[in-house]
């Protein structure tokens, strides 16, 4: 998972500073997740849930309210409808990673991470779904970043 956070960075890094922030945020989330799965017996540790757990949200609601909308803008403006049609396709399956996230989160706010073998099990899963997701939301920026600078270099 980490691996293909710093793998966009090296990719689109320096192209946005919002995208960078953003892949700043992943990194940590990358991180926590890591310290929260490695953790004995990480169900226990309601600081290392919470912080793990604040730093989902911000990252999902990062995606939705401020990346995903500037992308889409962005490809509103240069005619991209490979891009909008590709964000179409993609942000459905985005929506299911965010509802499972912030199920995991409302979960363990509610204390109900005690069940180790269930939260070990809540946490493989999510960890799934975000390995999904960072692959889908790569796949985005990839295709829009790449038509944006194609255009960008035909106009110039």
């Amino acid at each position: 998972m980490l691996d293909s956070c710093q793998n966009a960075q090296e990719r689109w890094g320096g192209v946005h500073k919002l995208i960078d922030r953003w892949l700043e945020e992943r990194e940590e989330l990358v991180q926590a997740f890591r310290t929260l799965r490695d953790a004995k017996p990480a169900f226990a540790d309601k600081d290392t849930n919470g912080d793990f757990c604040t730093l989902l949200v911000d990252y999902v609601s990062a995606w939705h309210f401020e990346v995903s909308e500037q992308l889409v803008s962005e490809a509103k403006a240069f005619g991209d409808t490979r891009g909008l049609e590709l964000a179409t396709q993609i942000n459905p399956r985005i929506d299911e990673s965010t509802q499972f996230a912030l199920a995991f989160n409302d979960h363990c706010d509610k204390g109900e991470c005690k069940d180790p073998a269930r939260f070990a099990e809540k946490l493989g899963k999510l960890g799934g779904l975000l390995h999904e997701r960072f692959e889908l939301e790569d796949c985005l920026i990839e295709v829009l970043h790449n038509a944006h600078k194609e255009e960008g270099a035909v106009e110039a």
